[in-house]
């Protein structure tokens, strides 16, 4: 590092970012780059040490923004095109991610001023205006000026923040790390200050300005999201059970949308997972919260779902409600849902993150008023734990959540407190094609086309795509066997000669217009390669259609 980054407002310039990510990107030890991450934070002003923050975990803008550049990797070449680069012979197989492609592709140029963080920070917000309003065309020009402009090594890391995957090696971690050598403060204080922001960036600021002091009055407030708690897996009840040594309780787990709701007085708002604002897409969850509910003030947390003659509907039906910007209330009566409260965080003036879970769920029943809560119950042993499950998958519910009664609520962090137990169904579908991968799975086709048989034509239509799964050894012995199958290769995707038969684990099927058949499998996951089965034995169409109809009921 030259150590040269310009100090004053957003007059850095972006090459010293670049270089800083080349840099990372070298680096194996987590010391040495939380040490790169800090020294070059060091050097930066308050509002360049807040934008240079985000884009080191690709991100443009705050989460709690909603803000998105809205381009895709296809639109980034799109881009390239337009300043006259030579796509048409890139090749996937040849990069080892995304922005290392981009760079390739991009000619030497030589720029009468160098590229500065204002620079790349005001075209990000132009494209973000473009995207909310905008034209597709609109958006490729602001994003082709911009890389005119850019060397191509600026190019690379300008293309990983649009597409939000870096692959430095440097994760949302090792920046906490970073902020807290900054402003002198340990992991803890830099991580519960995290927890109540929620923005690398504008704590990375605050640490600028105000330094440890600054940090240690950064509280949880009302109207400002907070991180969800995140749940690891276990197999079935009996395995949770053991693994919470029989402290738990069983909650019906809902596949709808998670919700964490803030409320004062009259006045609620409602964020999702993501921590976007959409109590606009969901008014009148709002209202029955602010004319139900006994607490004046409060954070809870829930979930909503569709919802058709007290029966759950599938989770793409509630995504017609959030997608909807007009004519809200006609689609409210459309598409009913129902709110169903699991936790709180925040109860009159008193925070609850560190209150054990069996305290925080009596504190949620005092502060409810007339608001439902999900089913639960505290199983006396495995049986009974078994039974809940069971009453929940017949209910047409996905699962349960268990939940050490001790446990605390841990922001962003997916630890064992919470555990989620899903019904399982599995397909046996033909792999037709596959990406390149990047990153780690560089030189692997890795990204494996689903694919199920209709049984009328014999045909191999598409249901989805997965990239989760395999092993190493797997990604690498399923790329041997693809490539002596291979027919055809085309911007990155290799078809295949329909033969390999896998194992799908998914979450559900959902309607789907990219795809002929209108369905697709969500979340879907490679279980095991089945080389006992051919082509001719995997699942149907049929088949897919019956699970769609009976999820719908």
């Amino acid at each position: 590092m030259s150590g040269s980054a310009q100090p004053g407002a957003l007059g850095a310039r972006f090459a010293e970012f670049a270089a800083l990510c080349e840099h990372l990107a070298a680096t194996s030890s987590r010391l040495e780059r939380t040490q790169l991450v800090a020294d070059f934070l060091r050097q930066l002003s308050p509002e360049a040490a807040e934008v240079a923050t985000r884009w080191l975990v690709g991100r443009a803008f705050p989460e709690a923004q909603g803000r998105r550049l809205s381009v895709s990797g296809r639109a980034v070449l799109d881009a390239l095109v337009q300043i006259g680069a030579d796509v048409s012979g890139v090749r996937w197989a040849g990069a080892a991610d995304f922005g290392e492609l981009v760079g390739q592709t991009m000619k030497s140029t030589a720029c009468a001023a160098p590229l500065l963080f204002n620079d790349v920070a005001a075209t990000f917000a132009a494209i973000a205006v473009a995207a909310g309003g905008g034209s597709r065309r609109e958006r490729l020009s602001l994003l082709a000026e911009l890389l005119r402009r850019a060397t191509p090594r600026e190019a690379k890391y300008i293309s990983k923040i649009v597409i939000g995957e870096m692959r430095h090696g440097v994760q949302e971690g090792i920046v906490l790390d970073a902020i807290a050598a900054l402003a002198g403060v340990g992991a803890a204080a830099i991580r519960r200050a995290h927890q109540a922001m929620g923005d690398v960036g504008r704590l990375a600021r605050l640490a600028k300005t105000e330094g440890a002091a600054g940090l240690a009055t950064v509280v949880v407030q009302l109207f400002r999201p907070i991180k969800p708690m995140l749940a690891q897996t276990a197999a079935d009840v009996a395995a949770a059970y053991t693994e919470l040594q029989g402290r738990l309780a069983l909650e019906w787990k809902l596949d709808g949308a998670r919700v964490q709701i803030h409320k004062r007085g009259e006045q609620v708002r409602l964020f999702s997972r993501r921590l976007h604002d959409i109590t606009a897409s969901l008014p009148d969850v709002a209202a029955r919260v602010a004319g139900s509910a006994r607490a004046d003030c409060a954070i809870f947390e829930g979930e909503v779902i569709p919802v058709a003659d007290g029966h759950p509907l599938p989770f793409q039906e509630l995504m017609r409600r959030f997608r909807r910007v007009r004519d809200v209330a006609e689609t409210a009566a459309q598409v009913p849902v129902r709110l169903y409260l699991f936790d709180i965080l925040l109860h009159e003036q008193q925070l609850l993150l560190d209150t054990p879970s069996a305290v925080r769920w009596e504190t949620l029943q005092q502060a409810r008023g007339d608001l439902d809560c999900v089913e639960r119950i505290v199983p006396s042993d495995v049986a009974a734990g078994q039974r809940f499950y069971e009453a929940a998958i017949a209910a047409g519910y996905e699962g349960v959540m268990a939940k050490a009664l001790d446990a605390g609520y841990t922001p962003g962090v997916r630890g064992k407190g919470w555990l989620k137990i899903k019904k399982i169904v599995t397909l046996d579908l033909v792999v037709i094609a596959a990406d390149w991968g990047y990153g780690r799975r560089h030189g692997w086709l890795s990204n494996y086309h689903l694919a199920a048989r209709d049984a009328a034509s014999g045909q191999f239509v598409p249901v989805g795509k997965t990239f989760k799964g395999l092993t190493d050894a797997e990604f690498r012995s399923m790329t041997e066997r693809l490539l002596r199958l291979k027919v055809d290769e085309r911007d990155g995707t290799v078809s295949v000669r329909p033969e390999i038969v896998v194992e799908v684990r998914f979450a559900d099927i959902q309607k789907s217009p990219q795809y002929p058949c209108g369905m697709a499998l969500r979340f879907a996951r490679i279980f095991r390669i089945r080389d006992d089965k051919r082509a001719a034995e995997a699942d149907t169409l049929d088949t897919l259609r019956t699970l769609f109809a009976r999820a719908s009921r």
